[in-house]
């Protein structure tokens, strides 16, 4: 999601698992989400997945899009001021070289702020590589949150300060 397009698996259903056989099940079911970047026309998805199934001999898989709106991936420019600005602020308030992530994958509906309202849009997540968000254990360290109060804090008080500047360079 932050750097290609990614197809997940996020729940399916074949055979019984009440009473299994040692046979392929008759039917399967599966429900998935694309994550994908800017550049990539939503609408060419299905088609192109029906073609690559039809290709390979699997024209018995039916393929259906969701049933809700997409979202779609958003990408403010790393160059554009706003970013080195909060780049800069992250710093100052942590002491620590921010990790910078381009790209957004279409799975949140940032789409909303930076395509319907033009606003310039920087995620800040909070966050670590064990963290299993979106998981059934999901958690966060007392020490992540602290963190995160800080870096938040920090980044509305130099907005406070500086904001008006950087919409004028932006301009």
């Amino acid at each position: 999601m932050l750097a290609w397009n990614a197809l997940e698996v996020l729940a399916f259903r074949t055979g019984n698992p009440d009473a299994p056989v040692n046979a392929v099940p008759p039917r399967a079911s599966a429900h998935c989400q694309l994550r994908f970047v800017v550049g990539c026309d939503p609408e060419s998805f299905v088609p192109a997945i029906r073609a690559h199934l039809d290709a390979h001999g699997f024209g018995m898989v039916a393929v259906s899009p969701a049933r809700i709106e997409t979202m779609n991936a958003t990408r403010l420019d790393p160059e554009d001021p706003w970013v080195g600005w909060a780049l800069a602020s992250l710093t100052r308030t942590t002491g620590k070289k921010p990790a910078l992530l381009p790209n957004l994958g279409g799975s949140l509906p940032n789409d909303v702020f930076a395509d319907i309202l033009g606003l310039p849009t920087i995620w800040v997540p909070h966050s670590y590589p064990a963290c299993s968000q979106h998981a059934p254990n999901e958690h966060l360290l007392g020490s992540v949150a602290r963190e995160a109060l800080q870096i938040m804090a920090g980044l509305f008080w130099d907005l406070g300060e500086e904001g008006q500047a950087v919409r004028r360079r932006r301009a």
